[in-house]
C-alpha cells in the first residue's frame, strides 16, 4: 500500500475532527467527543499550540469512496517526567478501518517516536482500552509494556463540575 506520513497542517483540521468523530465511535464514547474542526484549528496551530500532529495520506487512487485521502492520524504533545525528564504523550494513534493491517498505524507510532526522540524524550506515554486486544497486542509487539500491570499507575481525570470544585480555593 502507498502511503505517505507528514506533518499536520491547518487544513487537515476537518479531516482529523472527521477521524477523531470515527475513533470516538470505534471506542463507543461517540458522545464524549466534542471538539471542533475550530478547536483543532485554534489549539494546534496557534503560536503555542496544546498538540502537534502527523497524517497518513494515500494517493487519489487509493482514496476510500467517500473520496478521502487523509486516513490515518496521530495527535501527541510533549509532557515532562519529574522521573525521567522529556517525555512525548501521543494522544490518539487512529488508521481508518479498510486500511488496518498495512504498516500506517505503526509508521505513525514510529514517526511520534522518532519525534520525541529528536527533542531529547526518554518515554512515549498513551493510553489503549482494555477491550481493544489488537491493539495492546500490536503495542506489546513494539516493546511497549502496561504501566497498570507493571507499576500499578492507574490514568485519572478531573472533568466539569469536578474540575471547577478542584479550582476553588
Amino acid at each position: 500500500m502507498d502511503f505517505s506520513i507528514r506533518a499536520a497542517n491547518v487544513e487537515d483540521c476537518k479531516d482529523i475532527a472527521r477521524m477523531i468523530r470515527e475513533l470516538a465511535e470505534y471506542e463507543k464514547v461517540a458522545d464524549h467527543a466534542r471538539v471542533t474542526q475550530r478547536d483543532l484549528e485554534q489549539d494546534g496551530f496557534s503560536k503555542n499550540p496544546f498538540f502537534h500532529g502527523i497524517i497518513a495520506e494515500v494517493p487519489e487512487q487509493h482514496r476510500t469512496k467517500e473520496g478521502h485521502t487523509k486516513i490515518g492520524y496521530a495527535l501527541y504533545f510533549y509532557s515532562y517526567s519529574s522521573w525521567m525528564g522529556r517525555a512525548i504523550y501521543m494522544e490518539d494513534l487512529y488508521v481508518m478501518p479498510e486500511f488496518r493491517g498495512k504498516g500506517i498505524g505503526k509508521a505513525l507510532m514510529s514517526k511520534v517516536a522518532q519525534l520525541g526522540l529528536a527533542a531529547g524524550c526518554h518515554q512515549l506515554n498513551f493510553t489503549v482500552l482494555d477491550w481493544n486486544k489488537s491493539s495492546l497486542d500490536f503495542y506489546l509487539s513494539q516493546g511497549c509494556f502496561d504501566i497498570t500491570d507493571k507499576m500499578g499507575y492507574h490514568c485519572m481525570r478531573c472533568e466539569g463540575e469536578a474540575l471547577e470544585h478542584l479550582a476553588q480555593p
